[in-house]
């Protein structure tokens, strides 16, 4: 068919649109953004002008963005062919459409072809029932000699009102912090080398109208989904076109295609809203929802796993130290405050007294545990808890049995392994990287691995993965893409060998956290840092994608081991609730007053975890920004539960009336403070003579009074947080 003759694909739902024409040859998404209805005008009238000094023909932005097309920004593809020996020739590609079919629904696949260069892009665009995109393209090597392949991107158009980025970044124990600035001319990039995902990795790119703010402002927001390097682009034209986009960043010479060979990019997810960035966040929390695989969200019968277990981590209450009468003191003490699911930490295998040793080697200590590790898993398991494993299989130390062996097997730049001569990047936590890359490697850790799972009754993996893969190299030659590939299929294959176990992606806690890893995990650790002031700002950008039942959250020690900060009791439980909560903390030496609390905070946890992790998450628009105020509103806003938090002190003496978002305006609610109560206070949390009225018995009102007039808030002191339970009557 003549692509002259293709008619546009409208895909459409939940009130966005993507339009896809062809008219000129060549792929293009004429609109990303609000739903346009069925009436359509006749698109080669929207054909751009052509001004003086440019080319004599309008410049076409295509789904793959072509210097062919007249496309002076970046390109969509960069690769090239060697002929003689000389590399460089095919550099310049002229993809022209070859067919772009529906399914009759929400998913358009475009063949786009130069056989000239000897390139095929097949472009897969599906808009998902709730509103989320999904973008992705396969390009084949239809020519007859190897093309070595540099970029292959991932673009939406965003239009000119959309004035303002917003990205975030971080580093260890402060992942996912926002960062916002004007859009100008020219290309803004964040790169990500780290062979992981990265602490200081962009979760969301936000572009939005002037001030888009929690609840407000119009916002085209993407997530590239993909665990390995990577970048993250705005490509702003002098014309006054925007590009946002994404892609995989090679290395040199990592991806050659052999002819008939094809390489398929990583999926850009993407979301468009006119409420601003909760209106993001509810696209990205539907589409996680209506996964097969996604886990259960509520105490009823059905769904795919269990509710979300309360935890318990031995990390930060035993570290190293291994002795089986402490562990069972532990496991006691946390069946009785009502944990569901005990985690042993690092420690537990061969020669791992420290850091410095036994990674790699994925076999039972027998000098601390000579009768396995049955009699702590009978301890916990014989208390009602699941018993959770920690490992880390994709790292190696020097001192191994596994590295003495097989030193080929460890990740370098040279081509030789460091036994022979080669070089080894640098250390990090004293360890290095095994290459999975390799089959016999990939099959060791597979069989080690598998084996503790058939050998012991684990019903959990803490899958950490502790450094940077600088240097990545396998066979002399640059590696990520295909280590990440491989770490992919580990986790495949062990899940279905396993399916009951359920895997938690930890990468130094938030350094692996994106919709790739999340598609064969079941939560991510968002943070090594349990500090709860910290964790608030953490957990609210994590959750601007990910919903809150697969965000590990944890009450951690009353001195907090990252930073040095001391905080109440109900400030950290507070801030644990939202999330999957659970506790990383020795609490055999809890006091009996933070016992009580815990003890209440899992009674809370437990009642309302089917809302906490089915719900829409709010962000209320505040003026004060040592202030928030969230919370969780049930799908059909019956109730809800918010935290009012005081980050620092206010400018204000007091914090004044504070709008409730997201309730029914025309339903009649109750709101209650149910924690801190008179029981959980040891030192007050307020600063104040006498509370506002309501705060004692509570206050029955409208959802569009709570939302336009608000709640006069109690003064809270600094890091504190007040919880409120909104039930409709």
């Amino acid at each position: 068919m003549d692509p002259l003759d293709l008619h546009p694909l409208h895909l459409r739902s939940s009130g966005t649109s993507l339009l896809l024409a062809f008219h000129t040859g060549e792929a293009q998404i004429v609109h990303w953004g609000a739903d346009l209805g069925e009436a359509l005008p006749d698109l080669k009238l929207l054909a751009a002008p052509v001004p003086h000094s440019a080319l004599d023909t309008p410049v076409i932005g295509g789904l793959l963005p072509q210097a062919s097309s007249g496309w002076l920004g970046r390109p969509g593809l960069r690769g090239h062919r060697s002929e003689a020996g000389t590399p460089g020739f095919g550099f310049s590609p002229a993809l022209r459409v070859v067919s772009a079919d529906s399914d009759g629904g929400n998913t358009a696949v475009v063949l786009q072809t130069d056989p000239d260069a000897g390139i095929e892009v097949r472009t897969t665009v599906r808009l998902n029932p709730g509103g989320l995109l999904e973008l992705s393209h396969t390009l084949t090597n239809t020519g007859a000699t190897p093309y070595q392949l540099e970029e292959l991107g991932l673009v939406l158009p965003v239009p000119g009102d959309a004035v303002e980025l917003l990205d975030l970044t971080g580093r260890w124990c402060r992942e996912n912090h926002p960062q916002r600035h004007p859009i100008t001319q020219g290309t803004w990039v964040r790169s990500g080398r780290h062979g992981r995902t990265g602490h200081d990795s962009s979760l969301l790119v936000a572009a939005g109208t002037a001030g888009f703010a929690n609840r407000s402002g119009r916002v085209w927001a993407v997530h590239f989904g993909w665990s390995g390097n990577h970048e993250q682009y705005l490509d702003t034209l002098g014309e006054g076109r925007r590009m946002l986009g994404a892609a995989e960043l090679l290395g040199s010479g990592e991806i050659v295609l052999a002819p008939g060979a094809a390489y398929t990019t990583p999926v850009l997810y993407a979301a468009y809203s006119e409420h601003g960035l909760d209106g993001v966040t509810e696209r990205f929390y539907d589409w996680f929802r209506a996964r097969p695989q996604h886990v259960r969200t509520q105490d009823s019968a059905g769904g795919s796993g269990k509710a979300r277990p309360v935890v318990l981590n031995t990390w930060e209450a035993v570290y190293f130290d291994h002795r089986i009468e402490p562990l069972i003191e532990l496991a006691e003490s946390a069946a009785e405050l009502g944990v569901e699911r005990f985690v042993l930490d690092d420690g537990w295998f061969r020669g791992r007294r420290d850091d410095h040793a036994g990674l790699g080697d994925w076999y039972v200590d027998e000098a601390v545990w000579p009768e396995g590790l049955t009699p702590l898993i009978d301890a916990v398991t014989s208390r009602g808890m699941e018993f959770g494993l920690w490992v880390e299989p994709e790292m190696v130390n020097l001192d191994t049995d596994v590295a003495r062996a097989h030193p080929d097997w460890i990740v370098g730049p040279a081509a030789a392994s460091h036994k022979d001569g080669g070089r080894l990047p640098l250390e990090w936590r004293n360890q290095h990287i095994i290459d999975l890359a390799n089959p016999q490697a990939w099959q060791y850790i597979y069989d080690r691995i598998d084996a503790l799972l058939r050998e012991n009754n684990i019903a959990y993996l803490k899958w950490d993965q502790n450094r940077d893969l600088t240097e990545h190299g396998h066979h002399g030659r640059p590696s990520v893409h295909e280590q990440t590939l491989a770490a992919y299929r580990l986790f495949d294959a062990l899940k279905a060998a396993h399916p009951q176990v359920e895997i938690e992606s930890c990468s130094s806690g938030g350094a692996r956290v994106d919709l790739g890893i999340l598609q064969r995990t079941d939560r991510v650790w968002a943070s090594d840092c349990n500090d709860a002031l910290e964790r608030q700002t953490i957990q609210r950008w994590t959750q601007a994608v990910l919903p809150p039942e697969l965000v590990g959250a944890h009450v951690g020690p009353t001195h907090s081991h990252t930073t040095g900060r001391t905080h109440s009791i109900t400030f950290r439980a507070i801030t644990a609730l939202f999330g999957h909560f659970g506790m990383e903390w020795d609490i055999r030496q809890a006091t009996d007053h933070e016992r009580a609390v815990l003890r209440r905070t899992i009674g809370v946890y437990k009642q309302h975890r089917g809302l906490l992790h089915s719900g829409v998450r709010v962000n209320a628009d505040l003026g004060e920004p040592n202030l928030r105020l969230h919370g969780v509103v049930a799908q059909d806003r019956s109730e809800a539960l918010f935290a009012a938090v005081v980050m620092a002190s206010l400018a204000s003496e007091m914090p004044g009336r504070v709008g409730v978002p997201g309730l029914d305006p025309e339903r009649t609610y109750r709101v209650e403070a149910i924690m801190p109560t008179a029981e959980d206070v040891g030192e007050s949390p307020y600063v104040q003579i006498a509370p506002p009225g309501w705060l004692d018995g509570g206050l029955t009102a409208s959802g569009r009074f709570l939302a336009e007039v608000g709640l006069p808030l109690p003064v809270l002191r600094p890091e504190h947080a007040l919880l409120l339970k909104v039930t409709a009557v």
